[in-house]
């Protein structure tokens, strides 16, 4: 697959699948006969993971490390998940954060709610004793 179908397959920009290459986040993509980079169905697994890591806030040297460690082999599978397993208790501190934030927001939202129900009856009151 070449990189502008790899590009929009994942909804990355071709200089920022050109960027996780050069610095390590997915293997060195074969290239065709002309020098063009030609992604294998490995490669699309790559940017599948470190797109959803991305997403959920890891950050590019944990996953170079990562990546840096899986390429070692077996030998670091500990490291491998002792690393995971950080990275996921500080994503379940961030979603509590993100709860308590939300939370929030719908608190001040519905304040907001209420506090336009209650001008919305004081001003009907006042236009029917108006009339």
């Amino acid at each position: 697959m070449m990189i502008a179908e790899v590009s929009k397959k994942y909804d990355l920009s071709q200089d920022t699948l050109r960027y996780y290459e050069r610095i390590g986040l997915i293997p060195s993509v074969n290239r065709n006969k002309s020098g063009i980079r030609d992604y294998t169905e490995e490669d699309c697994r790559w940017i599948e993971f470190i797109k959803c890591m991305r997403n959920a806030g890891l950050p590019i040297e944990v996953l170079i490390e990562y990546v840096g460690l899986f390429q070692q082999g077996d030998a670091t599978i500990k490291s491998r998940k002792e690393l995971l397993t950080e990275q996921r208790r500080q994503l379940i501190v961030r979603i509590e954060e993100m709860q308590r934030t939300l939370e929030r927001l719908n608190y001040k939202i519905e304040s907001y709610e209420r506090a336009v129900v209650k001008k919305e009856k004081e001003l009907i009151k006042s236009k029917e004793s108006v009339q």
